[in-house]
């Protein structure tokens, strides 16, 4: 079973930026697409984005676009969430996740598209 361990949250001023890692275990890394998603207190996970196994297919929630980006570095198994412009209303857990499907073709935004999460990282904005 492969392990994510997600790095990078904090606590950021309103219009301040973090980067986000998660760091991946296993052989087979670039075969998946990944993901990240958040929770914040009392509310549902929510997806922010995705990448797909190619990495040449990002996408994004509405609330994120323009503000966030999602790459990865198969060399290092590590997917990356940068995030600019912060607002109070993205503070929560984030959470990074992969791909139940090895190669898959299509947007993957569902969390039931993934099967391997990590433990998350708290991300608070202050405004």
């Amino acid at each position: 079973q492969v392990q994510l361990v997600e790095s990078g949250g904090g606590l950021v001023q309103a219009g301040g930026s973090l980067r986000l890692s998660c760091a991946a275990s296993g052989r087979t890394f670039s075969r998946y697409g990944l993901g990240w998603f958040r929770q914040a207190p009392g509310k549902e996970r929510e997806f922010v984005a995705a990448i797909s196994w190619s990495g040449g297919r990002p996408w994004y929630a509405d609330s994120v676009k323009g503000r966030f980006t999602i790459s990865r570095d198969d060399a290092k198994n590590t997917v990356y969430l940068q995030m600019n412009s912060l607002k109070p209303e993205d503070t929560a857990v984030y959470y990074c996740a992969k791909d139940s499907v090895p190669w898959a073709v299509g947007a993957r935004t569902s969390s039931r598209d993934f099967n391997s999460w990590g433990q998350g990282t708290q991300v608070t904005v202050s405004s």
